[in-house]
This record gives C-alpha cells, sequence and structure tokens, in this order.
C-alpha cells in the first residue's frame, strides 16, 4: 500500500466518478483504475461499488477512507515540517456562507493570492450547515460559518464578532417597535431555507419565544429576501448586517426581543493541524477581524 495509492482512493470517493477524480488528480482514468485495483488486490477486498452513474465506497471502504484522510493529513504535515523554506504553498479550500456583511471572503483571498501566489485556492458558498458537514469530512481545511455556532462533533469554532436579530418589514408595514412580540405570532415570514445561520437563529429565537411561525417563502440568498419583503410579502427577521446593504434601504425594522445572537466565526477541524496554507489564512483574517475561540 502506497501514499499514492490511498491519495487515488480517497480522489475516487470524493468525486464519486472514476473520470472526474483523474482530472482532478492529473492521470490517466486508465491509471486511476489500476492503481484502486492495485490496492484492492493488497487488502484483498473491494473498496468501491461501480456502476454506470456513480462509484461509492463499501462498508469496508467507508471504514479506510476515513483512515486514510487521517493518514494522509498527518503525511501533509510532516513534509511540511521538513520543507527548506518558508513559502507558503499547498492548497487552500476555504467555505463561506454568502452575504455576511461583517467578513466578505472575496476581498479576503484576493489580499491571500497577493501575499501567497503558490497556493491554489478553492472556494465553496453554501450554508452554514453543509459547511460544517464539509469540515468534519475534511473536504475544507476552514470555513466562514454564521448563527448560533455551537462547536462539536469533530469542529472548533474561533469566534469573530456577534450581532442582534432585528425584524424587517415593508414601508408601508404597520410594524410597532413598541410591541413587536405582540405582532410576532400574526405574521407571514420570508426567510433562507433550513441550515442557514440567520434561519437558524431565527428558528431558536421562535422557539424560546413559544411562539409558532408561518414561513410562508424560502429563499437562497439575502437579495431575493429582501425583494420579497420590499413587496409585501411577508416579514423577516434578519442579522442586524444585512440593515446595511443598499438593497434593504427603505425598509422598516425593529429589534428582536429575547437574547438570541447572530455569531460569525471560522470553523477549523478539531483534531487535525491545519495546514501551512490554513495557517497564513488564520494569520491574514487575525490582522483585519480579531478572533477568539468559543467554548459555548
Amino acid at each position: 500500500m502506497e501514499l499514492r495509492q490511498l491519495r487515488h482512493f480517497v480522489a475516487v470517493c470524493e468525486e464519486q466518478h472514476f473520470t472526474h477524480a483523474a482530472a482532478c488528480l492529473g492521470i490517466t482514468q486508465s491509471g486511476l483504475s489500476a492503481s484502486i485495483r492495485s490496492l484492492e488486490r493488497d487488502l484483498d477486498t473491494q473498496l468501491l461499488l461501480r456502476t454506470t452513474r456513480r462509484v461509492t465506497p463499501t462498508p469496508t471502504g467507508r471504514l479506510l477512507l476515513a483512515e486514510a484522510q487521517r493518514i494522509l493529513a498527518a503525511a501533509d504535515g510532516l513534509r511540511e515540517l521538513v520543507t527548506d523554506d518558508q513559502r507558503v504553498r499547498g492548497t487552500l479550500s476555504l467555505g463561506t456562507e454568502q452575504c455576511m456583511g461583517v467578513v466578505d471572503a472575496v476581498p479576503l483571498l484576493h489580499r491571500y493570492r497577493a501575499l501567497h501566489p503558490e497556493v491554489t485556492l478553492n472556494l465553496q458558498q453554501a450554508a452554514t450547515e453543509e459547511l460544517l458537514t464539509q469540515i468534519r469530512a475534511g473536504h475544507l481545511d476552514t470555513a466562514l460559518v454564521a448563527g448560533t455556532l455551537h462547536e462539536g462533533g469533530g469542529v472548533r469554532i474561533l469566534r469573530i464578532t456577534e450581532e442582534p436579530m432585528m425584524l424587517l418589514s415593508a414601508p408601508d408595514h404597520p410594524l410597532d417597535e413598541a410591541d413587536v412580540l405582540g405582532r410576532l405570532a400574526r405574521e407571514e415570514y420570508v426567510d433562507l431555507h433550513p441550515g442557514w445561520g440567520a434561519r437558524d437563529c431565527a428558528d431558536r429565537a421562535f422557539a424560546e419565544f413559544g411562539i409558532a411561525r408561518r414561513v410562508a417563502l424560502q429563499v437562497n440568498d439575502v437579495y431575493t429576501l429582501l425583494d420579497l419583503v420590499h413587496r409585501g410579502m411577508g416579514v423577516a427577521v434578519v442579522p442586524r448586517p444585512v440593515l446595511d446593504k443598499p438593497q434593504a434601504g427603505g425598509l422598516r425594522s425593529a429589534a428582536l426581543p429575547g437574547g438570541t445572537r447572530w455569531a460569525v466565526g471560522l470553523a477549523l477541524p478539531r483534531d487535525t493541524r491545519p495546514s501551512i496554507a490554513t495557517r497564513a489564512f488564520l494569520d491574514l483574517l487575525g490582522t483585519e477581524h480579531p478572533i477568539h475561540e468559543s467554548g459555548h
């Protein structure tokens, strides 16, 4: 068994396709297939289930996948320890929620590329729930996430900031700032899909109030949400930075009662030493946004 074979096996499991995995690895599909067959012969077991549409690991393959990812991460760490120079190289796979307002991944990555041009950058936008799943699976090095941000499940959080939640309505909506709680059960809501940080905070806040709310419209981006609120299609519960967006101009707002706060943080695998490329990103983020570990 060789590290090369383990890398090939992990790539096939992640891509669920030999052709896609071969392209990512920069080798031929026939060479990749031969490498996997050799690994299966060495271990005397079938590792992959092959169909015409996708490839998935067998139960034994799933066990090997977890160990292979750990071994490859350790090998990459050893390679960094013995490197002869201090140049930052490798790959940074970063995840982020969209439209956070307090941390913008694009300017950060632009600055990072200027400082470390030899690093290959991969950016994935998704809901926080999905990003945390990708961190646990080893598919992302780190991710900018938002919500209530409880640690656990192999993830640690470096907290960046917290913001209050706001109730947002159309300009002609009869929003009474003195009686926000009294209106909450009577409204229809526009919200993001479950899994997004702001939706998680809103759901937790209403659970604390003991109020059932009707989410009539669910969307995947903040700008569509603001457009719907402008048109009187419902009210929304959003983090305060959303009010700073030009698209929120003219909307009425009031602070949501209760203690629920929308937090922004950086998620990292708890038991894996960050790569040199990831540490360089932490250094850059730390110079612009002071962070501290969360124990919540």
